[in-house]
C-alpha cells in the first residue's frame, strides 16, 4: 500500500469501510494504470463496421465492445494517434471512457424524445444521446459553466448535431422553466471525481475533502429533485456520477425517495452482456448503508468499480 501513501488518508480510510480488501486493492491498482483507450462511432456519419474498416487500413487494431455495438477498444496505439486520423478529424468517432457510455445506454434515448442533459458540457453524453436519437426529437443541453459551454458548442458542430439547444442555467432551477416537460432526463452531476484519481497526477486528488463531498451532495440532491419535477409522469431519469462517495451516490437516491415518496420508483439497470466476464467492468449493487440504513430500493442502483 506504500504506493498509495500520497492519496488523502481519509479517502483511504473511507475505501476500507466501503469495500472488501480485494476490491480496495483493485481500485487502488486502477489509479496506477493507464486507462484503456475506447471510442464510439458517430453513427450520424458512418456505421461501426465501416469505421472499423477505415481504421484497420491505417494500422489500428480494435476490439469490439459486446454490450455496445458502436463502441471499440483501441489495442495497439494511443488516443493521440487516434486524434491524428482522418476519421477523428472528420468527426466519425468520439473518444470516451467505456464506463462514461453506460448512463446514456441506461437512459435509452429514442427518436423524437424530448430529453434534458442537465449538466452537459463538454458534451460526450449529449452527442451520444443525439446519435442514439438519430438527430431527431429535441435535446436541451444545459451547463452552468459558460466556459465549458464553448466545448459543448464545438462538439455539436464537429459531429453535425442539429437537434440540440444549449442552456446556461443552474440545474436546480430548471424545473421552473420546464415543469413536467421532458420524456427523459440525464443527471450526470458535478462530483468529487474519485473514479478519476491518478497516482501520477496529484492534481486529480489534491482538492478532495470530506467537506467538498458534503457540499456537492447537497447540490446533487437539488439537481435530481429538479429533474423529477421537469420530467413527465411515466418518464425516465438516470442519475450518474464518476465518484465512489456514498454521500454523492446512494445517499442522494435515498434522499430523493424520502422527498418524493411513491412518485418515483428505482429500477435496476439491465444492459445485455454488461458483466465482469464479458466487459471487464466490475459491477456491484448499491450500498445498503453508510452511517445509516438506506431505503431498500437503493440496493437496485449500480456501482461500476474502477478496474
Amino acid at each position: 500500500m506504500d504506493d498509495y501513501k500520497n492519496l488523502p488518508e481519509k479517502f483511504l480510510e473511507r475505501l476500507a469501510k466501503m469495500f472488501s480488501p480485494k476490491e480496495v486493492e483493485a481500485i487502488l491498482q486502477s489509479f496506477n494504470r493507464k486507462p484503456l483507450t475506447s471510442f464510439r462511432t458517430n453513427t450520424l456519419k458512418i456505421t461501426a463496421v465501416d469505421l472499423n474498416k477505415k481504421l484497420e487500413k491505417e494500422g489500428f487494431v480494435t476490439k469490439s465492445v459486446l454490450w455496445y455495438e458502436d463502441a471499440f477498444i483501441l489495442e495497439n496505439k494511443s488516443a493521440r494517434d487516434l486524434t491524428e486520423t482522418d476519421a477523428y478529424k472528420e468527426g466519425l468517432l468520439y473518444i470516451q471512457n467505456l464506463s462514461s457510455m453506460i448512463p446514456v445506454l441506461a437512459l435509452e434515448p429514442k427518436p423524437k424524445n424530448k430529453i434534458l442533459d442537465m449538466a452537459a458540457a463538454p458534451g460526450s453524453k449529449t452527442t451520444q444521446i443525439a446519435m442514439l436519437m438519430g438527430d431527431t426529437g429535441e435535446i436541451f443541453a444545459n451547463d452552468l459553466s459558460s466556459a465549458r459551454l464553448y466545448k459543448l458548442r464545438d462538439s455539436l458542430r464537429r459531429y453535425e448535431i442539429t437537434n440540440t439547444k444549449i442552456l446556461n442555467y443552474r440545474g436546480e432551477a430548471l424545473w421552473r422553466r420546464f415543469p413536467e416537460y421532458f420524456d427523459k432526463v440525464l443527471v450526470d452531476v458535478p462530483c468529487s471525481m474519485e473514479g478519476r484519481f491518478r497516482l501520477d497526477d496529484p492534481k486529480s486528488y489534491e482538492d478532495w475533502s470530506p467537506r467538498k463531498i458534503k457540499q456537492l451532495s447537497m447540490r446533487q440532491k437539488h439537481m435530481l429533485r429538479s429533474a423529477v419535477s421537469a420530467t413527465k409522469v411515466g418518464g425516465v431519469i438516470v442519475y450518474s456520477t464518476c465518484t465512489l462517495a456514498p454521500e454523492e451516490n446512494e445517499e442522494v437516491i435515498d434522499w430523493i425517495l424520502e422527498k418524493e415518496g411513491d412518485a418515483i420508483e428505482i429500477e435496476r439497470i439491465t444492459i445485455p452482456h454488461l458483466t465482469p466476464t464479458e466487459s471487464g467492468l466490475t459491477l456491484s449493487a448499491g450500498l445498503e448503508s453508510w452511517g445509516k440504513s438506506y431505503n431498500p430500493q437503493v440496493e437496485k442502483t449500480s456501482r461500476i468499480l474502477p478496474s
